[in-house]
């Protein structure tokens, strides 16, 4: 809810709400609340609020070949708003493409060379306000079957700015709209053979303005006077004399990052950039650094040594089990293979000893961002899709109209679903099966792209793929090590969860079944994904704690926490008009009616009976929801799809349970449990 006023909006969140935005469920606001509205004269004027989805993309795509244009659509408005598109080639050795809104299109500077700017014809063609275009002339980024990445960084106060000045050969002081004081600025000379010279807040502990970093090289922290010796505020930042930065008559432009500087969410509290340091300790479960939220992007660099700078990102496999580097001062193809920076819920891990990572006393800084969405969905399309491969026309990935952030992919056929997840990466595991997660061959990253997943069926055969994003409110994963002792950890889901998926990866302590969380069904309860057993009862598994809107509760039990295994975690919420995660009652003969707040019907069902044994069901749109017969699946099952029965059908508001459905799906006094999507 909110109350707009000549092109602002009162906050969001009435003064004392708790537990969500309306501090109810249902998102219904209480009489108290609206009382406390009508007296809103004292509440301050809030700006509409923005999020890390409005100003940042990292977005992948194939070269078309010398002579096609491509036009990328990111959802970044360049076109209106300015800000900076960085292109890298990942299948060949070509240098970083950087071109800027302030410049104008076709102008490239490169991260890893001191050359000038060069204005290249059909370049970068177009600014748009959805991504931008590239053009038919291959300079590393059009190549034919080529692999590119693409960060756009919008213009946007307490994220990212762009400035362009004159030297003067002195000392002077350059005006910027950052809002806040830079954390990191890249500077480079666009009509002069300079390195780029970069400062960054914490590339010494009390005057990093005293010191200089450079893009195009691998070497440590400089004392320098690019800066002049003078820390930059939130509406300036200074030039000394060097030619870096301030050659006299030479034309420069920067590229300023916000540090922790909130302006974000509904409240304009949350920070989505973050520019900091950490101390190596030199083993391979290195450091973990806290930044409140969950990185999608994070470059480094060592400053007390020479080391190259590392950009690594979730969309190209910064993961659990690999990490794809690129490195701005190389023009090398990405390296794979290892693992080397994983995501965390709260920040991002260091996994490697390697010197330009993680020396023991090394020195690092970083600049990170926030993964998105941080919008609540609206749309069930915009988190769910499911999509549907014929054994008469094959294709190893599945293509959605989302990003993929997880996906159950199920061959038709007598076989396994198999699980699998970007923050996971290179494994997935068999809904239907206690064992460990299957790792595929080296260098097929599962999740190389936004909108594909490759589920790795390698026959000829007929495939549905439910595939899903995070997104607040709706559905989060978290990936983490078992301890042995009861604990709490991190999600991100931003409310309460009503369904929780936990499996053992590694399977260290032995086989283990899958653990399901049901808020109905209370926290000394669970169900086993991999099974038709009604609901167990005990203490070891939950911790007897329900989860929060900020985190769940584990207990000692090797099913969600043993020594030294490995876990995933699914989670899912009520979203209005999203999604459901609900109960019903069975009426056996009888049509149950089972509302879910939607519009248009449901395009995925999962049921699963609790009070006795009963199979896991799933029907999705794609297969059919209808009137007539609808397919189903068991994830506890390797059966194959099911065509000739009409257990289900659609209705607006939600799904019907049909008068001839089993007793796995309506018994009268039965009791189900189900999770729907709109």
């Amino acid at each position: 809810m909110s109350n707009r006023y000549k092109g602002a909006i009162i906050s969001a969140t009435p003064p004392t709400t708790t537990g969500g935005e309306s501090g109810t469920a249902s998102g219904a606001w209480t009489l108290e609340q609206q009382m406390q509205l009508t007296a809103a004269s004292l509440w301050p004027i809030q700006p509409l609020p923005k999020f890390i989805e409005d100003v940042f993309s990292c977005f992948l795509y194939t070269g078309q070949g010398t002579g096609v244009s491509q036009t990328i659509t990111n959802n970044i408005d360049l076109s209106t708003k300015g800000g900076l598109v960085w292109l890298k080639n990942r299948t060949n050795a070509y240098y970083h493409n950087l071109f800027d809104t302030s410049r104008g299109v076709n102008k490239r500077i490169f991260s890893n060379d001191t050359s000038v700017e060069i204005n290249t014809a059909q370049s970068l063609t177009a600014f748009n306000t959805t991504g931008f275009t590239v053009g038919t002339v291959d300079n590393g980024f059009t190549g034919s079957g080529e692999n590119i990445v693409s960060w756009s960084f919008r213009k946007q106060a307490k994220f990212f700015d762009i400035v362009t000045w004159t030297g003067n050969g002195t000392n002077q002081n350059i005006a910027h709209n950052l809002g806040s004081v830079p954390g990191c600025i890249l500077v480079k000379s666009l009509a002069n053979i300079d390195s780029w010279a970069v400062y960054h807040r914490s590339v010494d502990a009390t005057n990093p303005q005293n010191y200089g970093l450079f893009l195009n090289t691998t070497d440590a922290k400089d004392l320098d006077v690019f800066w002049n010796n003078t820390a930059p505020t939130s509406t300036q930042f200074t030039v000394g004399a060097k030619d870096a930065t301030n050659r006299s008559g030479g034309t420069f432009v920067a590229y300023l990052f916000a540090h922790d500087a909130g302006g974000f969410g509904l409240l304009g509290t949350d920070n989505v950039i973050s520019c900091g340091s950490y101390t190596g300790d030199g083993v391979s479960n290195g450091p973990s650094i806290n930044l409140g939220y969950e990185a999608q992007y994070v470059l480094i660099k060592r400053t007390d040594a020479a080391a190259n700078w590392h950009c690594q990102d979730n969309m190209r496999g910064m993961s659990q089990t690999e990490t794809s580097l690129l490195f701005p001062n190389l023009s090398n193809a990405e390296n794979t293979g290892s693992l080397w920076v994983s995501p965390t819920a709260t920040g991002f891990k260091i996994n490697t000893a390697s010197s330009g990572f993680n020396a023991s006393g090394g020195t690092y800084v970083y600049i990170a961002i926030r993964r998105g969405p941080m919008k609540v969905p609206t749309l069930g399309t915009s988190v769910f899709d499911v999509v549907t491969r014929t054994a008469t026309n094959p294709n190893l990935f599945a293509t959605a109209l989302i990003y993929a952030d997880a996906a159950f992919n199920r061959n038709l056929g007598t076989a396994q679903t198999q699980v699998s997840n970007r923050l996971a990466g290179l494994s997935y595991m068999h809904t239907a099966s206690t064992s460990a997660e299957v790792t595929p061959a080296a260098g097929q990253i599962q999740y190389d792209f936004n909108f594909k997943v490759n589920p790795y069926w390698w026959s000829l055969s007929a495939e549905v793929d439910w595939i899903f994003r995070r997104a607040p409110s709706v559905f989060d994963v978290v990936c983490y090590t078992g301890d042995s002792t009861a604990r709490t950890l991190t999600h991100n889901l931003t409310v309460v969860p009503e369904l929780m998926i936990v499996k053992n990866r590694t399977n260290n302590n032995g086989n283990q079944n899958w653990q399901v969380y049901v808020s109905a069904l209370g926290n000394t309860s669970r169900l086993q994904l991999n099974t038709t057993d009604s609901v167990f009862t005990g203490t070891s598994i939950w911790n007897s704690t329900s989860p929060t809107a900020s985190v769940f509760s584990l207990g000692t039990s090797a099913f969600v926490n043993g020594s030294t295994d490995t876990y995933v975690a699914y989670l899912f919420a009520t979203c209005a008009g999203v999604s459901k995660v609900g109960t019903y009652t069975g009426n056996a003969g009888y049509t149950v009616t089972v509302p879910c707040g939607f519009t248009a019907g449901v395009r995925f069902v999962l049921i699963k009976r609790t009070d006795s044994t009963g199979d896991w069901y799933v029907w999705d749109s794609a297969r059919g929801i209808i009137a007539g017969n609808d397919p189903y699946l068991l994830l506890n099952s390797t059966a194959a799809e099911v065509t000739s029965t009409d257990y289900i059908d659609t209705y607006a508001a939600g799904f019907e349970v049909t008068s001839t459905a089993p007793a796995g799906l309506n018994a009268t006094g039965g009791t189900y449990i189900f999770l729907a999507i709109a």
